[in-house]
């Protein structure tokens, strides 16, 4: 078999295999169940640690809010709670999809807005009840 043929047939197994991955893959936040508290764990915290607890956890409590336990969600900041448990309208929703109150003076993140997909695993999971560890 020539190189230039053996190359090709490569290439065409590659690009095969690639494109069968892609047609029949799940994505993993598709396969987890968002009312439990694994959901929670393994796909909404990473979002939060990287984009919210700088701000909203551990010793920094930003606009009074802490993000970091259910009870400091629910308790919220200083304009009162931004998660209800099912309303995939409440107010960390809004904000996390930059459509905050209109006199809220910065989105949130500030920098830059989420991705979609992380807004969409987020707003899954405040609609199946926002569970989290110990609930």
């Amino acid at each position: 078999m020539s190189r230039s043929l053996f190359a090709a047939l490569a290439v065409a197994a590659v690009t095969g295999t690639a494109m069968y991955a892609s047609f029949h893959a799940t994505p993993v936040a598709a396969q987890a169940n968002p009312a439990t508290p694994e959901f929670y764990t393994q796909q909404v915290k990473p979002i939060f640690v990287a984009n919210c607890y700088k701000c909203h956890a551990g010793m920094n409590h930003r606009g009074g809010l802490s993000m970091d336990t259910k009870a400091g969600l629910m308790k919220g900041g200083h304009d009162g709670s931004v998660l209800t448990p099912g309303d995939p309208n409440s107010l960390l929703v809004k904000l996390i999809r930059h459509e905050g109150p209109a006199n809220d003076p910065m989105p949130m993140p500030p920098k830059s807005k989420l991705t979609d997909a992380e807004i969409a695993t987020v707003t899954a999971w405040v609609k199946a009840g926002a569970i989290m560890p110990n609930d």
